[in-house]
């Protein structure tokens, strides 16, 4: 038998009346709807303790929602022909520029179209295995509507120096975050520890609770009034870790259905968020290297729309 995983979440004022199946896609960002569904007609989710099978079900404040979600299928990954924005490869390493949308490896209900189907068919057999067959080569992810820059090892040495730099907080991520309101200062540093929300287990949280230390860095590159244009370096890696840290400061980033408002007049399309800059040492070479990528066109248009 699967083991299986359970979360328990409260209804906010914010998210009553919405329809169970929307408000769990926007909680399960890294599970299809569809699946979702099935986990809902399946007999997979209580409501107040009672089974619900309706998809329709309009959650109410203060319903207590429990979701029972398998753990993902150790069963062969499908290499797929999805294009890919490479950026540098050589017989090491692999940097990319994913696209917002994509998810990064496959999860429960979500195993094809991920950067992992597309880095199998690009590379062969020719991935680090440590992360096994649903995470080859990947040794750290963005969020599926995080766009920008990740690194791919190519064979387990490059994977194991990756890691280590990573541990050691010596890899350079910059990203570039859209927020909500104005910053009083021009620049500042987050050290608050980040774990499970709580009171809701599908979200991360500041929390003492079960957390990790979490450091962000962020300074200031553009106002607008009600919204900020701003840089924020990572010196740790947590789940979720910009997104939570600024909505914990009260910017929550523009598009974030999960940690921002509910109702977003720019977008609704996930959160305004790219990783622009990458740098790390060679595990072969030992030489620092360093990339960058432009935000992607549709973060852009939202810029113009705001600045005029």
């Amino acid at each position: 038998m699967s083991k299986q995983e359970k979360y328990t979440f409260l209804i906010d004022e914010e998210t009553q009346s919405t329809r169970i199946d929307l408000v769990l896609s926007l909680l399960l960002p890294e599970t299809s709807r569809s699946f979702i569904v099935k986990l809902i007609e399946g007999g997979g989710l209580a409501v107040n303790g009672k089974e619900c099978t309706s998809k329709k079900y309009k959650v109410q404040t203060g319903d207590s929602v429990e979701i029972t979600v398998p753990e993902p299928e150790l069963l062969s990954v499908e290499a797929e022909n999805i294009p890919l924005d490479i950026v540098y490869e050589d017989d090491h390493v692999l940097v990319v520029n994913k696209a917002k949308g994509m998810v990064v490896h496959p999860a429960v209900g979500n195993y094809t179209g991920t950067l992992v189907n597309a880095i199998m068919y690009h590379c062969g057999d020719r991935l680090s295995s440590i992360n096994g067959v649903i995470r080859p080569g990947i040794v750290h992810r963005i969020d599926k509507d995080t766009s920008g820059l990740l690194m791919i090892a190519k064979n387990d040495k490059a994977h194991e120096s990756l890691s280590a730099q990573l541990a050691e907080h010596s890899i350079t991520r910059r990203y570039v975050a859209l927020v909500h309101n104005n910053f009083s200062e021009d620049e500042g540093t987050v050290d608050a520890p980040i774990g499970r929300d709580p009171k809701n287990r599908l979200r991360m949280a500041v929390t003492r609770e079960n957390s990790k230390k979490a450091v962000t860095h962020w300074k200031v590159l553009e106002r607008f009034g009600k919204y900020t244009l701003i840089e924020a370096r990572l010196e740790t890696g947590r789940t979720h870790q910009i997104r939570v840290h600024m909505a914990h400061l009260n910017h929550p980033l523009v598009g974030d259905m999960v940690y921002g408002p509910k109702k977003q007049a720019l977008t609704e399309d996930g959160q305004m968020l790219h990783a622009k800059i990458l740098g790390f040492v060679h595990p072969a070479t030992g030489e620092y290297m360093e990339f960058e990528r432009p935000l992607p066109e549709s973060f852009e248009k939202i810029l113009d729309k705001i600045r005029k």
